[in-house]
């Protein structure tokens, strides 16, 4: 086959160095400002989403300290009530919608076209329009924030508070559509991640080769299509309450309160397995790597992580025990709420007999590991407890929830999605982060969480109730509040030191080699950082681990064309070459299209008529990207 200007399109006609040449000049992004606006490559949008989700954990934390300076004494004034509740609804919000989901999700457009041997994500400009529409959420949620217009609900925006009656002005309306946004965004990741995972891997990656953080990222994903609509059904039809006088929640006119708090919960609840379950893969990757062996009982992990998926979606309800269900339904909630526990400490079993016959390095993504597995066991055990009805019905919107779920989210998020940046890393930059920082980051990070959050525990058994701005001097709580916040400060430095060192890394750290840790996924088979196409001859894979079974070079799959972009498409279960397909150019488009659809959101807050009208530029946006560019089917 030739190209158009007469040479052969192939691979296979070119050495190493004259193939880098062209694959690069097909596959680069332009330079300046178009090419900022316009990529398509998942390692530039990867690397934009995890910088902008850190950056939003930073201000949640930030908000976090406030709070804590404004309840480490009894009746403070440093926070009034009106901009405390802003507060409090900015910092659950901007950490569960702005970064914790997205944060997991950036790592698999980052990493899973690498792990799994492709050029580039499925659905590129998808991949695009997602995170420009996550930004403009953020971004809108932010700055309503700084004019004094953020929302005041809660993260959770409990109706009828959040409804017309109660929540005058535009505050909940900010916070239905920032839910929008990242819903929209968060759906479309899911669906890129599915179809890269299904039917882009490399040769011979059959279903039980496949790494498990690609696993993890795969069964996310299927929780994400399930349960994001939920929020979005509620979402909607909270503005539609707000805009239009639905009534959807209002009991007056035949809708019910308790419609949302199971809407919402049938989402909210396997969000912390969307959260979770990314984690168990970078765990699962990260030990392998440093005990120098494969993770115990593979197809059990696997299996964990499906069954994992499966039962978070019969969960909900336990949020709900105080709110006058039925006694049989709580006694279903109570034991499947117990059951999810069986495949979360399989997954610690696997791991801890990983360890147990390995040799473990103890590197800084490795202590991470360790902190998680010590946290997430106590955040475990402290949710058998709240699915006991008697007991949550005690410590139901006390601070004993609020160190649970912090010990399950930080501990079972934060912990290893902080090892897995200092293990990818050089992946990423090329550089190394510093090792003696990263011990001492791990060390400020751990200590301060444990003594910040664990004390919250006791202040639950007290009585201290949460979303309260201050509290009275004769309550049992002064000591132990300040003791929190002055442990906080503790956690603070060691997210200071954590940034420091990262920003300090990727200016000047040491040059990495090509596989500094000695790992066997397929992310390490090329450079660091990957060059624009990935892998300049698409691997083969033969087994589990093959970066062990061919140290020196793998056996590679030829064919694709070098003069357009091109991936290859393979088979559901044994990954056997199928047909080649042509991957999408940089295009400009999607970034229009986000603004169309920014633009319509955002006015719908005040008009259900910019429904309407909004639609005519958001379908010019979509035209002029789906528009046929006319690109050549293959001749042969």
């Amino acid at each position: 086959m030739t190209g158009r200007d007469g040479s052969d399109s192939r691979d296979t006609a070119f050495n190493d160095g004259e193939l880098d040449r062209r694959l690069a000049s097909v596959w680069s992004t332009p330079p300046g400002l178009w090419g900022i606006l316009s990529t398509v490559d998942h390692k530039i949008i990867g690397r934009r989403y995890i910088t902008t989700a850190f950056i939003f954990l930073a201000l949640g934390g930030f908000l976090s300290l406030l709070m804590r300076l404004q309840l480490a004494q009894p009746e403070a004034r440093f926070i009034g009530p009106d901009r405390y509740n802003q507060i409090f609804t900015m910092h659950g919000t901007n950490m569960m919608f702005l970064f914790a989901v997205p944060v997991m999700q950036a790592m698999a457009v980052y990493f899973v076209p690498l792990m799994v041997g492709t050029r580039n994500i499925a659905f590129p400009r998808l991949n695009a329009f997602s995170y420009w529409i996550y930004l403009a959420g953020g971004l809108l949620l932010w700055l309503a924030f700084v004019l004094d217009a953020g929302p005041d609900i809660g993260w959770f925006a409990y109706v009828p508070l959040s409804g017309p009656q109660y929540a005058a002005g535009k505050r909940a309306d900010m916070w239905a559509q920032m839910i929008t946004f990242t819903e929209v965004s968060a759906l479309a990741v899911a669906v890129e991640i599915v179809v890269t995972v299904f039917k882009q891997r490399a040769p011979g990656m059959s279903l039980d080769r496949i790494p498990l953080f690609v696993w993890s990222m795969l069964v996310t994903s299927f929780l994400v299509i399930l349960a994001m609509p939920a929020i979005m059904i509620a979402s909607t039809s909270l503005i539609l309450d707000r805009l239009v006088e639905t009534h959807f929640f209002n009991p007056a006119e035949g809708g019910d309160v308790l419609l949302w708090q199971h809407l919402f919960w049938f989402f909210g609840h396997p969000e912390v397995y969307i959260i979770f379950l990314p984690a168990v893969g970078m765990v699962s990757t990260i030990v392998a790597t440093f005990t120098r062996r494969p993770v115990f009982g593979y197809l059990a992990m696997v299996m964990a992580m499906i069954a994992t998926g499966v039962l978070a979606f019969g969960l909900w309800v336990h949020h709900m025990f105080v709110a006058g269900l039925p006694r049989l339904g709580q006694s279903f909630f109570t034991a499947s709420s117990m059951a999810i526990a069986v495949p979360a400490g399989l997954q610690i079993f696997c791991w801890l007999a990983t360890m147990w016959a390995g040799r473990p390095i103890f590197k800084t993504p490795f202590l991470f590991v360790i902190g998680f597995m010590i946290t997430f066991v106590i955040g475990g055990l402290t949710g058998v407890m709240v699915a006991s009805v008697p007991f949550d019905t005690q410590v139901h919107d006390t601070y004993f929830v609020v160190a649970h779920f912090h010990y399950v989210l930080v501990g079972g998020a934060v912990f290893p999605l902080l090892g897995a940046v200092y293990y990818w890393f050089p992946k990423v930059t090329g550089r190394m982060m510093n090792e003696t920082f990263g011990r001492w980051v791990f060390g400020l990070i751990f200590t301060g969480f444990n003594l910040t959050f664990f004390p919250m525990h006791i202040l639950g058994l007290r009585g201290m109730p949460r979303r309260i701005y201050t509290y009275q001097p004769e309550m049992p709580w002064s000591a132990l509040n300040m003791f929190i916040s002055l442990s906080a400060v503790i956690l603070v430095l060691g997210f200071l030191l954590f940034f420091v060192d990262a920003i300090r890394s990727a200016r000047s750290g040491d040059a990495a080699p090509s596989n500094p840790w000695g790992a066997s996924t397929l992310e390490w088979a090329t450079s660091s950082p990957p060059p624009p196409y990935n892998f300049a001859r698409l691997p083969v894979v033969g087994s589990l681990e093959p970066l062990s079974d061919h140290s020196d070079a793998l056996p590679v799959a030829e064919g694709l064309r070098v003069d357009r972009r091109e991936l290859l498409v393979s088979s559901v279960v044994e990954a056997i070459p199928e047909a080649r397909e042509s991957s999408s150019g940089d295009s400009i488009w999607p970034l229009w299209a986000a603004l169309a659809t920014t633009a319509t959101l955002i006015w719908s807050i005040f008009t259900p008529w910019a429904v309407v009208w909004g639609s005519i530029p958001v379908a010019i946006a979509l035209i002029g990207w789906f528009w046929p560019k006319g690109v050549p089917e293959d001749e042969s």
